[in-house]
């Protein structure tokens, strides 16, 4: 079988990971670009000032992504970069370096897909509190309708928020990421329903503007499933469930908070604020999310946690590694030895994807599915010049593979994005590990060089992987 003519074969980036250019053209401060030069808060205490250039080289970039024939771009705008403040005024030449890379993927026939918000807030809106305030929440929506308006002509593929699990959670959980604060429990909640209330007002504006395309949202795809079948380690999987896939996924799609965890939180007096009409546009904007995108790296596998262990803060414990126990300690992930992992401990698990979409079909029913993020961070070794990525084609044949079976299965998946189309800043790890089908010499003034998995996912893309 060959993949569907309109099904997307793309790669993915984030405007902090890659463009650079952090004071350049008007473009304001990011709280990533406070963040990252706080001394220990990334290895080797890299920063994205200059990442991979992606600004001054998104040409030359763009032009080996259409020769490796790619179908589709995700990429990121920078809120700071369009409005340097957060709010106020526009900053036109932001503007103009989107322009010019929307149209540099048209003039190669490589369909945008673009990210509203990729975790770089303005460093303005973070000093007032950021995702906790709910200026922020109005902050957002005008950006998103500024995005419509300028882009809106050529871009038919919106994704409003990025994996909101990862900002809100080491944001305000951990401290690993902005704004570094540790255990505010009832913060991590807050945020993520100002989160889902800006996404939920930025499609209801997209919708009644009249603008063309679809709008959805990325969430974390990391479905739990319990170790043996003990009834403990069962409750630990559907607690997991709740918490890290319920709670995120049911406001958009169903337009309802799942009630185990509402329940659960009321009474430990840690029920974000939440106004009736916050409720409302959740459940009458749900109907109108077009698509949810899903960001697969590894399934969690649970028990129930035996241990006095709590969640820990810091840099390296939040690198999804198993071992951790929840924030709520009822469960901890484990690291299983019948199981395959990377060098991060980051479990390979194509079957475990299959079997999570076939999850997220019983619970939300027909809805179109992209696949926004998924791949292989290593180490990838150098053999007489050539950059032999084998572990990385390994890791997203078996996905595809994964991904094809789940066409063939009647799951209405419509587009797969590999992490990344180009080796990129990987936050808090720099550049210790790699993503790309791209590599960049960082001891070269950042050469560009096609990895073997270049040529390979040119060909997956060629015969629409029919030979998976």
């Amino acid at each position: 079988m060959k993949m569907p003519k309109d099904f997307l074969f793309g790669a993915a980036s984030a405007s902090y990971q890659v463009e650079g250019a952090w004071n350049e053209d008007g473009k304001g401060l990011s709280n990533w670009d406070v963040f990252s030069k706080i001394p220990g808060k990334t290895f080797e205490n890299t920063n994205g000032d200059v990442a991979v250039d992606h600004y001054h080289r998104y040409k030359e970039d763009i032009a080996l992504m259409a020769e490796m024939g790619l179908e589709s771009y995700r990429f990121s705008i920078s809120w700071p970069r369009v409005f340097p403040n957060g709010t106020g005024e526009v900053n036109e030449k932001g503007l103009e370096f989107y322009n010019n890379l929307i149209d540099e993927c048209l003039k190669h026939d490589i369909v945008p897909f673009v990210t509203l918000y990729h975790w770089d807030l303005p460093q303005a809106l973070e000093e007032k509190g950021g995702w906790k305030n709910k200026e922020t929440v109005d902050a957002f929506v005008r950006f998103a309708d500024t995005c419509f308006q300028s882009f809106g002509d050529r871009v038919n593929h919106w994704i409003t928020f990025n994996e909101a699990v990862i900002f809100c959670s080491l944001g305000y959980l951990t401290g690993a990421h902005p704004p570094g604060i540790e255990g505010d429990v009832k913060g991590y909640f807050q945020t993520t329903h100002n989160v889902f209330v800006a996404h939920a007002r930025a499609v209801e504006l997209f919708k009644q503007s009249g603008h063309t395309g679809e709008i959805g949202i990325t969430h974390v795809f990391n479905p739990a499933f319990s170790i043996d079948d003990a009834e403990e380690n069962k409750f630990a999987e559907m607690h997991a469930n709740a918490y890290a896939t319920h709670w995120f996924y049911d406001p958009i799609l169903k337009g309802e908070y799942p009630e185990y965890v509402v329940n659960a939180l009321s009474e430990q007096g840690l029920l974000p604020d939440m106004t009736e009409e916050e409720l409302d546009v959740l459940k009458r904007t749900a109907p109108m999310n077009d698509f949810i995108g899903l960001n697969y790296y590894s399934p969690q596998r649970v028990m129930k946690n035996d241990s006095v262990l709590v969640m820990a803060g810091g840099r390296e414990n939040s690198t999804g590694r198993p071992g951790n126990p929840s924030f709520d300690g009822v469960y901890k992930t484990v690291k299983m030895d019948d199981k395959v992992y990377t060098k991060w401990d980051w479990e390979i698990s194509p079957e475990a994807f299959l079997a999570g979409m076939h999850m997220l079909k019983d619970r939300y029913g027909d809805v179109k599915i992209y696949i926004t993020e998924n791949g292989l961070g290593d180490v990838d070794p150098i053999v007489d010049g050539e950059i032999t990525d084998t572990p990385r084609i390994e890791y997203i044949e078996g996905h595809l593979r994964a991904v094809k079976h789940a066409v063939q299965q009647g799951i209405n998946v419509a587009g797969y994005y590999a992490w990344s189309a180009i080796d990129l800043l990987s936050w808090l790890n720099g550049y210790k590990k790699q993503y790309g089908f791209i590599y960049v010499d960082h001891n070269n003034g950042l050469a560009r060089k096609k990895k073997q998995s270049f040529h390979w996912y040119k060909e997956i893309i060629a015969t629409r992987a029919e030979d998976l």
